[in-house]
């Protein structure tokens, strides 16, 4: 076989191969959207990381609706509630701080579903880079819709200003 036809033949399969390997991280991407506990662990998945670790945003939008809104209720800030569009919240993300590293972990989860909607309180603890950690409550609202599960809103909260994580939603 002469050098040329070798070298696009190794080109084809360079080709095939990593389209197949694209393939198959989309489909690992997208298993979590069909079940609640996918999706929830998959948000946390997605932002944490430690120090330089980039995150997959089109992976986290393809967990929401164009619509999701994105709050946090910050007990004793002057600004106690603030909400963001999904891009903003992205927008927020790309912040030195938690390119320092950043992670959150579920606890445990209370999930009441009825008829193509569900309601997560998802209890975690977070830690940034300089250890500070803190526990809180995602409250997730979900909507089932062309076979799989979407986040249409998140709001949460943590435990900085003194008030402990009750300990129901501290249970496996």
């Amino acid at each position: 076989m002469n050098k040329k036809i070798k070298n696009i033949l190794v080109g084809i399969f360079i080709l095939i191969s990593s389209n197949l390997l694209a393939q198959e991280k989309m489909v690992a991407d997208t298993i979590a959207v069909h079940s609640i506990d996918g999706i929830v662990k998959e948000v946390l998945r997605i932002i944490s990381g430690e120090k330089g670790k980039a995150r997959n945003w089109e992976a986290f939008r393809n967990l929401f609706l164009q619509t999701a809104t994105l709050t946090v209720l910050q007990h004793g800030d002057s600004i106690p509630l603030e909400s963001v569009s999904l891009e903003e919240f992205i927008h927020l993300m790309n912040d030195p701080y938690y390119d320092q590293g950043f992670l959150e972990y579920e606890i445990s989860k209370v999930v009441n579903e009825y008829n193509g909607i569900a309601n997560v309180f998802q209890s975690f603890q977070g830690k940034d880079a300089e250890n500070h950690k803190e526990k809180g409550i995602n409250s997730y609202q979900l909507v089932y819709l062309n076979d799989r599960w979407w986040i249409a809103n998140i709001l949460w909260t943590g435990d900085s200003n003194g008030v402990k994580v009750p300990k129901k939603y501290l249970r496996n």
